[in-house]
């Protein structure tokens, strides 16, 4: 690690140590700035260092919900405008640019890698919402809490998901097709999931739920999709672009929906947090394990899992807005999503040092 990197890392022990000191102090209510500067000088001082500076995004994340947490008016309006009305428009920036990344051969995977695929959306679309509504019913959480944690495991996987496959020594290509494919199939799957499970909590709209997801992710994957197919190797500008305007989207969306439910957070937060580790560690677990009792091979067994186990916060985010419920049915998807990429990111560099050819001779297929 570089010198200045050091000296930020310092600097941000510091601000944690100070931290520590006021709240024993009794100043709780006033740690905000020297726990935000904590993050925010964590994050750049892991930029430094090649094996934690994935971790830099998510650690900025925290730094975004903290600030949200102790200064919640800030985020909640401007004037008379109210800042959740830029979740969807948000959402919809980002699906275009997942759109702009993703071609028709995406999706040939389905016909090249069809046991894959089909293992794959089984287990998404199976292991979690049922897991999600196991959860929420063991915590005992209120009606539109519950909601939320089954409809963050109700959402199809992210782009994140490729970019964990891509560090674990995944299959790539299995990862893009699966988070393309269940992404398409979102607007039916997710209110028809939603509807079975979450409906046991709150009145769940299938129509109307299918609506604001076609809006949201379809519409601007098709719009992105047909960019690329008249502009691909034109823009490279937005290519560099866009994954900026994701993480700032995704950072801004979290904050906004922190801050709207942050009674409710202050109240709840850490059952939501431990239902948030559960929910995902038993998704890797059983979308590891689901590959290998179809006896897939270890890199399609690592794609499931990722697959399985992280979904697409942002998405649930803006159903919750659509629902009209985003202070409390957004707040689970908030909460998911930063456990989410620390997870993600954590595994899959636990993998990346692990050769999957040397685990095929360890655990063997018939595949």
């Amino acid at each position: 690690m570089k010198k200045n990197y050091k000296i930020l890392l310092i600097a941000s022990i510091l601000c944690l140590l100070i931290s520590f000191i006021m709240l024993i102090l009794g100043l709780g209510e006033k740690i905000g700035p020297p726990l935000v500067f904590f993050f925010l000088l964590l994050a750049l001082a892991l930029r430094g260092h090649n094996t934690f500076k994935g971790f830099s995004f998510t650690i900025l994340i925290f730094a975004a919900v903290t600030v949200s947490m102790y200064y919640p008016s800030y985020f909640v309006s401007i004037g008379s405008f109210q800042l959740k009305l830029l979740i969807v428009p948000l959402l919809q920036i980002i699906m275009f640019g997942m759109g702009t990344a993703m071609s028709l051969t995406d999706f040939l995977g389905v016909v090249k890698m069809p046991k894959g695929v089909l293992v794959g959306l089984v287990c998404q679309f199976t292991i979690m919402p049922i897991l999600g509504f196991t959860i929420a019913s063991a915590f005992g959480f209120s009606a539109e809490i519950a909601a939320g944690v089954v409809l963050i495991g109700s959402s199809p996987s992210g782009l994140a998901s490729n970019v964990m496959a891509y560090l674990a020594k995944a299959n790539l290509a299995l990862s893009v097709t699966l988070t393309a494919v269940s992404t398409l199939l979102a607007p039916l799957m997710t209110p028809l999931l939603m509807k079975v499970f979450a409906g046991q909590f709150v009145p769940i709209d299938f129509w109307s739920m299918m609506l604001s997801i076609t809006k949201i992710v379809i519409l601007p994957i098709i719009a992105g999709l047909i960019f690329n197919w008249f502009f691909h190797g034109k823009a490279k500008w937005l290519d560099k672009a866009m994954p900026v305007v994701s993480m700032a989207g995704i950072a801004l969306i979290i904050t906004i929906i922190t801050a709207a439910g942050r009674d409710s957070l202050l109240s709840i937060g850490i059952f939501l947090i431990l239902a948030a580790i559960i929910h995902n560690t038993a998704g890797y677990f059983l979308g590891y394990w689901g590959g290998r009792v179809f006896k897939m091979n270890e890199r399609d067994c690592r794609t499931i899992a990722l697959e399985v186990g992280m979904q697409n916060g942002g998405l649930a985010s803006g159903i919750a807005l659509e629902m009209g419920k985003v202070a409390t049915v957004g707040l689970a998807p908030a909460v998911f999503g930063p456990w989410m990429n620390i997870s993600g990111s954590s595994l899959a560099t636990w993998w990346r040092d692990r050769d999957p050819e040397s685990k095929e001779k360890i655990l063997p297929n018939n595949n």
